[in-house]
């Protein structure tokens, strides 16, 4: 019988600010995963790397200053995004082998460095929203205005802030279709992919970071899956969080979810973002269900039991 197909997204909170927190996080990701697994669904997995990426592009870029006369430059936003790829990655793969491998399942898990289109003409590149990289003095902020970048004023000193474009293309879409045919859980689009830009036949790093619910769905479209799970912190996604207005979201049919999308109500930082990519993979296929729980309740989601569900 053919495996279901299911995109899994798993959220910025996941996976801590450091190094000891992402290998606590992994480990509680790897028994999510392993539950699908046993669930009999063929899985591909991405996931966010918001704290990991920043902590790259600071890191080589004080490198890059502090050794600037022997010919080191900065590292590029696209760089980093691949080297975040490849560390987390390397953590998410081994802890999902290890508790596979520990409940008698032997399944492949690999990780594949993912590349996504955007389109240069993109508005997002007129009007940056994402924070990147440590405070700067008011100096190094002046002198990344001279290189032609964007920062932003905010506590304490400022910050450079880049892109967030759409994705148009996984470029590595075969790649994940073949392995997850294969019987491979895979990894790929992590952070949203590295966003690039088709030049002839070459593809070139753009400056900007691309929301990763955003690639999921895109991914999810694209590889035809009929599920669509995100993980976060928790068990729903809420109207008006926090507030006394506030309202908890069940199962939602494509108008309704469309009608909250178009009303507003939802938080810019988490449940805007899942719902509309949600609503984006839903209305794209037939018989399509796009789930948002939290990561310890991913089986009581794809069984409709918890979460915001949108079919």
């Amino acid at each position: 019988m053919k495996q279901r197909r299911i995109v899994v997204a798993i959220g910025r909170t996941s996976f801590g600010t450091n190094l000891p927190e992402q290998k606590k996080g992994v480990t509680a990701a790897a028994k999510a995963i392993a539950d699908l697994v046993e669930a009999k669904y063929q899985v591909v997995l991405t996931h966010s790397n918001g704290p990991q990426v920043g902590m790259i592009h600071t890191a080589m870029n004080e490198f890059a200053v502090n050794h600037r006369q022997e010919g080191f430059t900065a590292s590029p936003m696209s760089v980093c995004s691949a080297m975040s790829q490849g560390f987390m990655g390397f953590d998410l793969q081994n802890a999902i082998r290890t508790e596979l491998l520990n409940r008698g399942i032997y399944k492949p898990v690999c990780t594949i460095i993912t590349q996504v289109k955007v389109d240069p003409f993109d508005r997002a590149f007129n009007h940056p929203i994402k924070t990147i990289g440590r405070l700067m003095t008011k100096e190094e902020a002046d002198a990344e205005v001279e290189k032609g970048n964007y920062v932003v004023e905010t506590n304490g000193g400022w910050c450079r802030i880049i892109a967030s474009p759409s994705p148009i293309e996984v470029y590595e879409i075969d790649s994940i279709r073949a392995l997850s045919d294969a019987g491979h859980v895979v990894i790929a689009g992590g952070g949203g992919g590295i966003p690039v830009l088709e030049q002839g036949t070459r593809l070139k790093g753009a400056s900007a970071v691309i929301e990763k619910d955003a690639t999921a769905a895109k991914m999810a479209d694209e590889l035809d899956a009929e599920i669509l799970l995100f993980l976060s912190a928790r068990e729903h996604i809420f109207l008006y969080e926090d507030t006394e207005q506030e309202a908890m979201l069940e199962k939602l049919s494509l108008s309704q979810a469309l009608d909250i999308l178009d009303r507003g109500g939802l938080s810019q930082s988490g449940g805007m973002p899942k719902l509309a990519a949600a609503v984006n993979f839903v209305s794209n296929g037939k018989g399509r269900t796009a789930i948002i729980t939290s990561i310890d309740k991913a089986l009581g989601g794809i069984l409709g039991k918890t979460g915001t569900i949108i079919s």
